[in-house]
């Protein structure tokens, strides 16, 4: 008898329905594992023999064929010990279940008990979508599971529970979702402990409000990484969906905690410079997210940019422009979202003291110049605004009086993004800085005197296409800040200046 078992695989972010089927049939000792299965796939042979020892059950004597279908697309991870278990006792007559509007999800310890599987959250999305009633899974991702509504989700703890549950005897309670609030900001750093800087604070300050990216330059000491780490705490908070989005990406990268549920704050990523660009995209023969995709719906922050490889640094041109990446295999192609804050940090020089007003720099001017064109122009004007960062004078430093704390700052912050929020309702724009540029002069509707400083600093400045466009949506972000429906002078203004850094360093004649 042929016994069939619902399951789901993965492949990037994309959920599969992948249907196990096994058959016992007379002849010597075998097992067959058939489907495409990796090496870890396979390896379920011995921990379902062991299991199904202790847990009271016999191993059937005979050829036994397991088939995971579709076969055409390569299964990889545990999480088939469980639906591979269950059809083998089911074929050798040993439990009679129904089981046709369930799926079944879970690696097996030796002693039976079950343990998490990455990517729950997608494969319960998907086994909703496909119409199945019920999902099975171990209980350390019953939370996971549970977000989502129009499924029973239940959390298994060990084969023995699950059997009786199928045969009729003591049932498994079902899992109920938690309820979604935002996540404590008690261990979160204060935008209070920053002596000084208001300059640089305002502009973290517009780009957390609009998702823009920002470049922060300036000598060693000066608060950059401060104020970059302290971003997180001024953040908005997340929808349900960029939650939903965002804990499905780190649920297939096996990056959310057992018991965890949805991410209510937005990822803060910083890698260190000697990451690959593999590391940054996401790479391997079934692609896993990378740095990038991780901090989706967050922040991913480059500290000391000029010390990544250029190769690093390049591959980000493309995925911070289309809030996508894309990596080809042979076989096939996987994309994955990276709607990302892109934050910088860097020195103006490798003593880090050019352009100082009081300490000299020790580098010669070639040196000064190869450092700063380690930074490309491209990727240099896909980066909304530019921050000089300069030293702290002595008052600020010594200075008693607290900053302004980033509950106040985050409050102001939520307010602009709700507008934002309420502009874009009925289309796929998420913030000021993932706006297009079809939908532009709609949005950006500004003064003649406003459009008239725009036109002279577009001349003077040079500007390419692509930085008009954010000088656009960075006043944009400054009007919503200023509760204004139309963007007036100052907008512009302010927002132009955030445009002129690259021309002191990068243009300077050294």
């Amino acid at each position: 008898m042929v016994s069939r078992i619902f399951s789901m695989g993965l492949y990037g972010l994309d959920p599969y329905v992948v249907e196990v089927e096994a058959d016992c049939s007379q002849g010597l000792p075998m097992f067959d594992l058939v489907g495409l299965p990796t090496a870890a796939v396979k390896e379920a042979r011995e921990r379902v023999r062991t299991s199904i020892y202790n847990t009271g059950f016999e191993y059937p004597i005979g050829r036994i064929t397991v088939n995971l279908a579709p076969a055409d697309i390569r299964k990889e991870g545990a999480m088939y010990d469980l639906p591979v278990l269950l059809s083998i006792l089911q074929t050798s007559g040993q439990i009679l279940m129904e089981a046709d509007r369930s799926v079944f999800i879970g690696e097996l310890s030796l002693s039976g008990e079950l343990r998490p599987v990455h990517g729950v959250l997608p494969m319960t999305i998907k086994a909703r979508e496909a119409g199945f009633e019920g999902i099975f899974v171990p209980a350390a991702n019953a939370q996971e599971a549970a977000v989502i509504a129009g499924i029973s989700v239940y959390p298994v703890h060990a084969i023995s529970e699950l059997i009786e549950h199928l045969t009729g005897g003591q049932r498994i309670e079902r899992a109920a979702a938690a309820p979604l609030q935002p996540e404590p900001s008690e261990n979160l750093l204060d935008f209070s402990d920053v002596r000084g800087q208001l300059e640089a604070k305002r502009a973290m300050e517009i780009a957390a409000a609009g998702g823009h990216n920002v470049l922060l330059i300036g000598p060693p000491g000066s608060g950059k990484s401060m104020l970059a780490k302290r971003l997180p705490s001024i953040l908005p908070d997340m929808t349900f969906e960029e939650s939903i989005d965002t804990t499905k990406i780190h649920s297939v990268a096996g990056a959310l905690a057992d018991g965890s549920a949805l991410l209510r704050r937005r990822p803060f990523r910083a890698p260190h410079h000697t990451v690959s660009p593999a590391g940054l995209t996401g790479g391997g023969t079934i692609p896993k997210p990378g740095e990038i995709s991780l901090a989706h719906n967050g922040v991913l922050f480059l500290d000391e940019l000029p010390e990544f490889s250029r190769a690093t640094m390049e591959v980000l041109r493309q995925p911070i422009e289309d809030g996508i990446v894309t990596i080809s295999r042979v076989n096939s192609t996987l994309s994955y979202p990276c709607s990302v804050m892109l934050v910088c940090a860097m020195n103006p020089c490798p003593c880090g003291y050019f352009g100082h007003p009081t300490r000299p720099c020790t580098c010669t001017p070639s040196s000064v110049t190869r450092y700063l064109t380690k930074v490309s122009g491209p990727l240099l004007d896909r980066l909304d605004i530019h921050v000089e960062v300069p030293p702290v004078e002595f008052d600020d430093l010594s200075s008693k009086e607290k900053g302004e704390s980033s509950e106040t700052i985050r409050n102001r912050v939520n307010l602009a993004r709700k507008r934002q929020q309420e502009r874009y309702r009925d289309t796929s724009v998420s913030c000021n800085a993932r706006l297009p540029s079809a939908m532009l002069e709609e949005v950006c509707q500004r003064s003649d005197e406003a459009q008239s400083i725009l036109k002279r600093s577009f001349e003077r400045l040079g500007l390419s296409g692509r930085a008009f466009d954010r000088v656009l949506k960075v006043a944009r972000t400054i009007a919503d800040l200023d509760n204004s429906d139309q963007i007036q002078t100052p907008h512009v203004a302010e927002a132009v200046q955030y445009r002129s850094m690259d021309r002191k360093y990068w243009l300077k004649e050294l």
